[in-house]
């Protein structure tokens, strides 16, 4: 995640703020132009004037009551949400004790998770191409996973001791909100880009092929588990499953890698190049991580700072920040979903 400014002081502010700590002026993310901008009152209750856009007038989101959100929504009208919110197709019940709080973490998952689909110049809603749109339910006792668009999450994943009793039980490496939304954001992105087009063949080569009996893949995964030598294939022991699996899991991770990567540029703290011993901060330029790299370059990036980032997670008696190794399979699925990005 880049970082931004105050319109008002210049003051370097984050996507989740709603006020500026140098100026005190109240804050919004602008899902049009994928910026933080400052507001001040305009005449009419409810209503902002952007800072340095005289006569632009805004609101925001409705879900801005309830604090879970600090999106601007699209029009004037007194009860309208911001293009993410409008995406949720069912909110937990919020006259249940802790269930304010637990949407609250999924929003922040879930706006993190729209604004790099954004970056990425992806549609939220395909239905002009026949594929539908992408949605979101929260709910409690309900299956977390993707079905025909809709992207389903248990309220218990909002728990991080259930979170880690779970990735404990699964035997899985990493597991997180956002972890899953990106997952099943690669299962409606399959229907989108891949699924009817041309590039289908090229993806069963990579991936596999998608048309066999899927419940009976993932029934004979959780009772046999994965291949004993899946490390030397996949991203994840999960990824073995199924094709669609194998797609999703490299999907997440790649979209892990950008969003990492554009963090830790705009913070200035990427590790030097191999072999580099003295000189400038590497990279030597600043670039659109999501739009202007090459795959090679993205990889050559990642690696150290991965590394890096493993070895401070150690320092700090925590564990690996990125608990994956990228075997020559996996790093081609990763440049086929680089390729499938650049060229949408």
């Amino acid at each position: 995640m880049k970082t931004f400014l105050c319109g008002a002081c210049g003051n370097k502010v984050y996507f989740g703020n709603i006020k500026c700590l140098r100026c005190e002026s109240h804050l919004a993310f602008d899902p049009a132009s994928l910026e933080m901008v400052a507001l001040q009152p305009a005449d009419v209750e409810g209503h902002w004037h952007v800072a340095g856009a005289a006569g632009t007038v805004v609101q925001h989101c409705a879900n801005y009551a309830h604090g879970v959100c600090n999106w601007l929504a699209p029009s004037s009208t007194t009860a309208d949400l911001c293009v993410a919110c409008r995406l949720n197709r069912t909110i937990p019940n919020l006259s249940v004790a802790g269930n304010l709080d637990a949407w609250d973490k999924l929003e922040r998952a879930k706006k993190r998770l729209v604004f790099s689909l954004m970056r990425f110049g992806l549609p939220l809603d395909a239905t002009t191409r026949g594929q539908g749109a992408l949605a979101f339910e929260f709910k409690q006792d309900a299956a977390t996973g993707h079905l025909d668009g809709v992207i389903t999450i248990n309220l218990r994943e909002t728990d991080s001791v259930e979170r880690e009793r779970q990735r404990t039980s699964f035997g899985e490496a990493y597991r997180s909100l956002l972890g899953h939304l990106r997952h099943e954001s690669g299962h409606f992105y399959w229907s989108v880009l891949i699924e009817g087009t041309p590039l289908i063949d090229e993806a069963r080569a990579i991936f596999g092929d998608e048309r066999q009996d899927y419940a009976q893949a993932l029934a004979r995964h959780y009772v046999q588990g994965p291949p004993a030598n899946w490390q030397e294939h996949y991203l994840s022991a999960y990824a073995s499953s199924h094709p669609w699996e194998d797609w999703a899991e490299t999907w997440a991770h790649y979209i892990h890698m950008v969003d990492a990567l554009d963090t830790a540029q705009a913070e200035g703290m990427e590790p030097r190049a191999a072999g580099m011993m003295h000189g400038a901060a590497w990279p030597y330029e600043v670039n659109d991580i999501y739009r202007d790299v090459t795959f090679e370059s993205l990889m050559e990036r990642w690696i150290p700072l991965s590394i890096a980032l493993n070895s401070l997670s150690r320092s700090m008696g925590q564990l690996d920040f990125y608990p994956f190794v990228v075997s020559a399979p996996a790093y081609s699925k990763l440049a086929f979903i680089h390729r499938v990005l650049h060229a949408n």
